[in-house]
């Protein structure tokens, strides 16, 4: 299975968020920290606010930050609110629907039973889980010792 950029970004801004400790952060330092695009990571903070899992807070010290603690945010449940509507084949929904060997294939099938496995394993994991114990990673993202 292949994750878009937006779910990729998605992730790394939730762990960013993580190890501010409830703090706010700008779009703008995160976009720094992973050295990713400020346009496209306010496109997908907009997404995880929708999704739950990231509240904004509008005009002067604003920014954003994780709705819930971060062992409350379940990395399979980002990932598939995130992927919605994004076919793993043309046959699943979301796709086209032209093969031509729909009605007889097997292939969706397994490929069902392959996704299901995927997100038993990531519904298994929290942002929490990603960024605990890991002291070196706050330093990396926000610059300073935990």
């Amino acid at each position: 299975m292949r994750l878009t950029l937006q779910t990729d970004y998605a992730l790394r801004m939730l762990m960013h968020l993580a190890v501010q400790d409830g703090d706010r952060a700008t779009i703008s330092d995160v976009a720094d920290s992973y050295r990713i695009s400020k346009n496209h990571l306010m496109k997908v903070a907009q997404a995880l606010v929708r999704a739950g899992a990231v509240e904004a807070v509008r005009g002067r010290g604003g920014g954003v930050r994780l709705a819930r603690p971060a062992e409350r945010i379940s990395v399979g449940d980002v990932i598939r609110r995130l992927e919605e509507g994004s076919a793993l084949v043309e046959c699943f929904p979301g796709g086209n629907g032209t093969c031509r060997i729909t009605p007889s294939c097997q292939l969706k099938h397994a490929l069902h039973e392959a996704r299901e496995a995927f997100f038993r394993v990531l519904d298994g994991y929290s942002i929490g889980d990603l960024v605990a114990g890991n002291s070196g990673l706050r330093e990396i993202l926000v610059g300073d010792a935990a």
